[in-house]
C-alpha cells in the first residue's frame, strides 16, 4: 500500500519512518501508521527514492515521526549457500534527523 507525502504531512504523528537501503546508494521510504506499513509516494504516485539518506530526510522533514530507522536486508545467507530460513535477516538501525541538509 502507498500514501502520498502531502497527505502524510497532515497527520498528527507517524509511528515509524523507515528508510530502506535498496542497493549501493539507493534508498526508498515507507512509514508505519496505525500498525500498517505504507510506501511514501509523491503526488504523481511515484515512490520517493534518493541516492542519499540525507536527501530523503530533507524530503520528509515535515513528517512528525516518533522513530526513524534505516532498514537493510542482507543477501549474505544466500551468497554463502545457507538454507532458506523462516525468518528474515533484516537489520534496523535507529536514525536521528540532525538537519544536515
Amino acid at each position: 500500500m502507498s500514501m502520498p507525502l502531502s497527505k502524510l504531512e497532515k497527520f498528527f504523528y507517524i509511528d515509524k519512518l523507515v528508510i530502506h537501503s535498496l542497493d549501493l546508494a539507493l534508498y526508498q521510504v515507507s512509514v508505519f501508521v496505525d500498525g500498517e506499513e505504507h510506501f511514501v509516494t509523491d503526488d504523481k504516485g511515484k515512490f520517493l527514492r534518493a541516492h542519499s539518506i540525507l536527501e530523503l530526510q530533507k524530503q520528509c522533514r515535515n513528517l512528525k515521526a516518533n522513530k526513524q530507522v534505516l532498514r537493510q536486508q542482507s543477501a549474505y545467507d544466500e551468497m554463502v549457500g545457507q538454507p532458506s530460513r523462516s525468518g528474515t535477516n533484516e537489520l534496523e538501525v535507529l536514525l536521528k534527523d540532525n538537519d544536515l541538509y
